[in-house]
This record gives C-alpha cells, sequence and structure tokens, in this order.
C-alpha cells in the first residue's frame, strides 16, 4: 500500500498564456514592468490588487473591520475606495462594454 500522496500545484492562468503572447506585445511589457520594480506584474498575478490592498486585506482580516478603522481612518477609506474601484471596473464596466460588443 502506498501512503504517499501527491500535491498538484495549480498554475495561475497567467502562466498559461505567457507562452502565446507574441514577443512584440511581451517584451515592451517586461521592459515597463523592470522600471516600476515589478508593481505591473504583481497587479495582474493578485487581480488587480496593489500591495497596499493585500496588506490591507490581512489587516481586515485579524484586526476586523472596526478595529482597522479605529487604527487609521484615512487608511481604511483609501483600501474601501480601492477595492469600490478595481470592482466597479472589473465586475460592472468591463462585462457592461463586452456586452455592448455582442449586442447588435
Amino acid at each position: 500500500m502506498n501512503t504517499k500522496t501527491e500535491v498538484q500545484i495549480k498554475t495561475p492562468w497567467w502562466k498559461r498564456l505567457i507562452p502565446y503572447i507574441p514577443s512584440f506585445v511581451k517584451e515592451p511589457f517586461m521592459r515597463f514592468d523592470r522600471k516600476v520594480d515589478g508593481a505591473a506584474s504583481f497587479f495582474l498575478k493578485h487581480y488587480g490588487k496593489s500591495r497596499f490592498m493585500i496588506a490591507m486585506s490581512k489587516k481586515a482580516q485579524y484586526l476586523g473591520i472596526e478595529r482597522l478603522w479605529e487604527k487609521g481612518p484615512k487608511a481604511f477609506i483609501y483600501f474601501f475606495l480601492f477595492y469600490l474601484i478595481r470592482d466597479t471596473i472589473l465586475y460592472i464596466l468591463i462585462p457592461i462594454f463586452f456586452a455592448s460588443l455582442t449586442s447588435s
């Protein structure tokens, strides 16, 4: 009997697309990414979240929303607005745009 378990590591969606991206698109993006210290690739890897949003999400998980507000209302408002703008673009504006392209 084999007690060894195999763990499958799921590859991110963007890793599967990289071989199909033409080099004339990939090279300028990589140059830009190096200029901004990897912020562009980080943004794509984490579905549009900045480092600030990820740090605030972790703080919200272990502090709770009320204590996070008490710790820094200004940072909390920025965090909320970033999520609001990001989610509005991702879940409302982009689907409406593509729906308008496909409808007659």
